[in-house]
C-alpha cells in the first residue's frame, strides 16, 4: 500500500502536464461545478418560486457568504498549498502537522464568525444593504443557513486537502453526492413544503453535511495517504505552521473577503441608482458569472497541486508548462461564458425570474458588465500561480488588484455621472487594468524562473 500511495506523489513529476492538468483539473472543475450548483440551483428556485424581492434579499446575503468563504479558503487553500509543497519536498510528518493545525485553527476560526452573525444578524443584513422590502427575505435565508455554514467550511476545506495529497477523483465524487442531495431537496422544501426562502437553506444544510460527513471520513482512514493521527502533538497549534498556512491562503481569502465589501458598496450604490430590482439583476449576473469563475478556479485547484510538487521538486520546466496550459484552459472557459452572455441575455435573466422588469435590467447588466471578461481566466490563474509558489506578498497584490484597488475607485467615479450603467461599466473597465498589472508581473516571475532553472535545472529548491 505504501508503495501505491508514493506513486500517487511521484506521478505528478512524472506524467505530462497536460495529462496531468486533465486528471486534476476535470474533477476540481466538477467540484466547483457543483458548489455553484448549490447557489444557482437555490436562487433559481426562490425567483421562480418565491419572487423577485426574495431574489434581492438572497443577494444581500452573498457578502456574509463570501466572508464565510473567505475564512474557510484562508485554511484551505492555505494548507492544500503547503501540503502539496511538503509532500512534494517529501516530508510527510510535515505534510501530517499541516493537517492537524489546519483542522484545530478552522475549528476556531468557525465558531468565531457564526457566534457573530448569529447576534448581530440584522445588523449586517442592514449595513450590507438590506431594505425594508428584502431584509426578511434574507433574514429567513441566514438564519436557517448558519448551522450549515459550518458543515460547508468542513467540506470544502478537506475536500482540498483530499484532492492534492492525490484523490482528485475521490474528492469530485464526495461533492456530487452533496449536490444530488441539494437538487432534490431544494425543490421539494420550496414548491412541495411551501418553506419558501428557508427550504432552500435547510436543503444546503442537510447536503452539505452529508458531503462533510464522506469527507472526513476519508482521513479518519488510515489507509490514506494523508490521514489524522492518535499523535494528538499534530493538533497542537503551531506558530509557524500557522502561520505558514496564513500567508499562502491569505491572497485567495483577500479575493473572497474583498468581494464580500465590494457587494456592501454595490448593493447600496445600485440601490441609489436603481432600488431592489437593481440588487436582484446583480444578483442573476453574479450568480451566472460565478460559473464560469467557479471553472477558473477549479482549473487552478487542479493546477495547484502539481506547481506546489514540481517546484518542491525542482522542476520547474514542468511548472512552466503546467501554468501556460491552464492559463489556455481558463481563457477558453471564460470567453465561451461572455459570448454566451452577450449575445443570449435575455434567456439567462429568464432562467431566474418570470418578472419583465428584472429580466430587462439584468439584460442590461450583461451587455454592459461582460465585454472584457475574456481577461479574467488569466488573471485568475496567475494569482494562483504566485500562491502556488509560496509567494503571498505578490499573490495578495494580485488578489486585491481587480476587485478593490481599481474596482472601488470606478464604483465612486463612475456612478454619479451615468448612473446605473456607470456600474456596469465599472466591471470591465477594472478587469483590463488589473489584467496590465498582472502581464508585467508574471513577466518578471517567468524570467526569475528562467534564470534559476538555468543555474540549477533538476535541483530541489529549498
Amino acid at each position: 500500500m505504501e508503495r501505491t500511495e508514493s506513486e500517487k506523489l511521484e506521478e505528478l513529476t512524472r506524467l505530462s502536464p497536460g495529462r496531468l492538468l486533465w486528471k486534476y483539473c476535470l474533477p476540481a472543475v466538477v467540484g466547483m461545478l457543483v458548489m455553484s450548483l448549490y447557489n444557482i440551483v437555490d436562487r433559481i428556485f426562490i425567483g421562480q418560486g418565491v419572487g423577485p424581492e426574495a431574489i434581492a434579499g438572497l443577494a444581500i446575503t452573498f457578502p456574509v457568504m463570501n466572508l464565510s468563504a473567505a475564512l474557510g479558503v484562508l485554511i484551505g487553500a492555505g494548507g492544500s498549498a503547503r501540503i502539496s509543497i511538503l509532500l512534494g519536498a517529501g516530508d510527510h510528518q510535515g505534510a501530517r502537522r499541516a493537517l492537524g493545525n489546519a483542522l484545530t485553527l478552522l475549528s476556531i476560526v468557525i465558531v468565531c464568525y457564526l457566534s457573530m452573525f448569529a447576534i448581530f444578524m440584522d445588523d449586517i443584513l442592514v449595513a450590507f444593504g438590506a431594505s425594508e422590502v428584502t431584509l426578511p427575505y434574507a433574514r429567513d435565508f441566514m438564519m436557517y443557513i448558519l448551522p450549515g455554514m459550518f458543515m460547508t467550511n468542513f467540506a470544502f476545506t478537506f475536500n482540498n486537502f483530499m484532492r492534492v495529497s492525490g484523490y482528485p477523483v475521490k474528492a469530485m465524487v464526495t461533492m456530487f453526492i452533496g449536490a444530488g442531495v441539494n437538487v432534490v431537496l431544494a425543490p421539494f422544501f420550496i414548491f412541495v413544503m411551501e418553506w419558501g426562502i428557508k427550504g432552500a437553506a435547510i436543503a444546503t444544510d442537510i447536503s452539505m453535511a452529508v458531503s462533510a460527513l464522506f469527507v472526513m471520513r476519508h482521513f479518519v482512514d488510515r489507509r490514506s495517504t494523508l490521514h489524522f493521527t492518535r499523535d494528538i502533538s499534530i493538533y497542537r497549534p503551531k506558530l509557524k505552521i500557522i502561520l505558514s498556512i496564513i500567508s499562502i491562503g491569505a491572497a485567495p481569502s483577500l479575493v473572497n473577503a474583498a468581494a464580500c465589501f465590494i457587494n456592501v458598496i454595490i448593493n447600496k450604490t445600485l440601490y441609489i441608482h436603481g432600488g431592489d430590482i437593481a440588487v436582484g439583476a446583480a444578483g442573476i449576473f453574479t450568480s451566472y458569472t460565478s460559473l464560469m469563475t467557479m471553472v477558473v478556479v477549479g482549473i487552478c485547484q487542479g493546477m495547484q497541486p502539481i506547481i506546489g510538487y514540481n517546484y518542491g521538486a525542482g522542476r520547474l520546466d514542468r511548472l512552466k508548462s503546467t501554468y501556460w496550459i491552464a492559463v489556455a484552459a481558463a481563457t477558453v472557459v471564460v470567453t465561451t461564458g461572455q459570448l454566451v452572455g452577450l449575445l443570449f441575455p435575455d434567456e439567462i435573466a429568464r432562467a431566474f425570474t418570470r418578472d419583465a422588469g428584472l429580466i430587462e435590467v439584468t439584460a442590461t447588466c450583461l451587455r454592459n458588465s461582460m465585454p472584457a471578461f475574456m481577461v479574467v481566466g488569466f488573471q485568475v490563474v496567475s494569482t494562483t500561480l504566485f500562491q502556488s509558489l509560496g509567494k503571498a506578498g505578490a499573490s495578495i497584490f494580485l488578489s486585491l488588484a481587480r476587485q478593490v484597488i481599481f474596482l472601488i475607485p470606478l464604483l465612486l467615479l463612475l456612478p454619479p455621472r451615468y448612473e446605473l450603467l456607470g456600474i456596469w461599466w465599472s466591471f470591465p473597465a477594472s478587469d483590463v487594468c488589473a489584467t496590465l498589472v498582472t502581464t508585467v508581473m508574471v513577466g518578471w516571475l517567468l524570467r526569475q524562473l528562467s534564470r534559476r532553472e538555468e543555474l540549477s535545472p533538476i535541483v530541489k529548491i529549498s
